[in-house]
C-alpha cells in the first residue's frame, strides 16, 4: 500500500466516482488510476467500490471505512510536507482558494496581488462557486482555504477564522423613486421587484427571514451570483438589486447604492482552514492580507492545538464600512 494509492482513492471519491476527473486532478492517466486502484484492492483483499460492469457506483461498507482512514493519512502527509516547507522557509508551492464570485472579484485582487509580490513562485488557483457548495469544496481535500460568509454562526467545517464584516446595500436606478433615500427599509424594498443572490431564495437565508419577520413577501424577480450582472439589470430598470456593499464601489452615475435598515444583520466573512492540516506560511499571509489585524501568532497556536479558538469580532472590511455603519444607526 502506497501513499499514491491512497491519494488516488480519495481523488476518485471526491470526483464523484468519475475516473476521468479524478485522473486529471492527480495528474495521472485513467488506466494508471485504475491500475493503482486494483493493486490497492488486491492488497486489502476486498473491493473498495461497488461496480456495475466497469462503472463505479459507490463505496462498499468496508471501502467507506478505508476512504475515511485514507483521508486522514493523506492529510497528515500533507501536513508533514507543509511543516517541512515552512521550516525551510520555502517560497514556492500552490495555493488553492474557493470562494464566491463577489469575494473573488471585489475582495481578493489586492490581497492576492500583494501575496504574489511577496511569493512570486506560488501558483494560485481560484475557484468561484455558489455559497452552498463552498463548505463541500473544502471537504474535498484539495482546497487550502475557503472563504464563506454568514449572518449567523460560522460554518462548522474546518477552523473558521473571522476576517471582516460587511452589510448589504440596495442598488437603485438614479432616477428611481427611492433613489434619494439615505436608508431603505425592508418595507420599501418589498414593494418593488428584487434582484438578489441565489442564496436568498434558499432555506435559512437571513435576508428572506428578515422580510418574513416583518410579514413581508417580496418578489424575487432575478437571482444571479454576479453582483455586476445584478447592477447591469438594475440599470435596465428590471428591479432593485440587493448585493454586498463590498461590490458597491465605483458605481456608474446611473446607479446608486443605498444602505438598508439595521433590522438586517451584518455578515461576517470567515476563512475556513481544513481541519487536521498544517497550512503553508503563505496561506496565513493571505488571511492577514484580508484582515490586517489578524494575530497570526495566536492563529498558529490554535492550529498547533496549544490553545482553543477564541477569535475577536472581525473589523469592517478595510474600514470602509465604518461610515456606512454610522449612517445605518441614524
Amino acid at each position: 500500500m502506497t501513499l499514491v494509492q491512497l491519494r488516488h482513492l480519495i481523488a476518485i471519491v471526491d470526483a464523484g466516482l468519475n475516473l476521468t476527473v479524478a485522473a486529471e486532478r492527480v495528474h495521472a492517466t485513467q488506466p494508471g488510476l485504475s491500475k493503482q486502484l486494483r493493486a490497492l484492492e488486491d492488497e486489502l483483499g476486498f473491493p473498495v467500490f461497488l461496480r456495475n460492469g466497469k462503472r463505479l457506483t459507490g463505496l462498499t461498507e468496508l471501502g467507506s471505512e478505508v476512504a475515511s482512514r485514507a483521508r486522514l493519512i493523506v492529510d497528515q502527509a500533507r501536513s508533514i510536507r507543509a511543516f517541512a516547507a515552512n521550516t525551510r522557509a520555502e517560497t514556492d508551492g500552490e495555493l488553492r482558494v474557493v470562494c464566491t464570485h463577489t469575494l473573488a472579484r471585489f475582495v481578493l485582487p489586492e490581497a492576492l496581488g500583494e501575496l504574489r509580490r511577496r511569493y512570486p513562485r506560488v501558483r494560485l488557483a481560484i475557484e468561484t462557486t455558489d455559497p452552498a457548495r463552498i463548505v463541500e469544496a473544502l471537504g474535498g481535500g484539495d482546497v487550502d482555504v475557503a472563504l464563506s460568509s454568514s449572518a449567523g454562526l460560522p460554518p462548522e467545517t474546518g477552523l473558521a477564522v473571522p476576517l471582516f464584516r460587511w452589510r448589504r446595500v440596495a442598488l437603485v436606478p438614479a432616477q428611481h423613486v427611492l433613489a434619494r433615500r439615505k436608508v431603505l427599509r425592508l418595507a420599501d424594498l418589498a414593494q418593488h421587484p428584487l434582484l438578489v443572490y441565489p442564496s436568498t431564495v434558499r432555506p435559512g437565508s437571513s435576508l428572506a427571514e428578515a422580510f418574513a419577520d416583518q410579514g413581508l413577501h417580496p418578489e424575487y424577480a432575478v437571482t444571479a451570483s454576479d453582483a455586476e450582472l445584478i447592477r447591469t439589470y438594475v440599470e435596465q430598470g428590471i428591479g432593485i438589486g440587493i448585493v454586498a456593499d463590498l461590490a458597491a464601489h465605483r458605481l456608474p452615475p446611473s446607479v446608486r447604492a443605498i444602505p438598508l435598515e439595521m433590522a438586517l444583520a451584518p455578515c461576517t466573512t470567515f476563512a475556513l482552514l481544513p481541519a487536521n492540516r498544517v497550512p503553508r506560511d503563505y496561506t496565513l499571509e493571505l488571511l492577514r492580507g484580508l484582515a490586517p489585524k489578524l494575530d497570526l501568532a495566536a492563529l498558529r497556536r490554535v492550529l498547533a492545538g496549544l490553545e482553543k479558538a477564541d477569535f475577536p469580532e472581525a473589523d469592517w472590511f478595510n474600514g470602509e464600512n465604518l461610515d456606512l455603519a454610522s449612517r445605518l444607526a441614524l
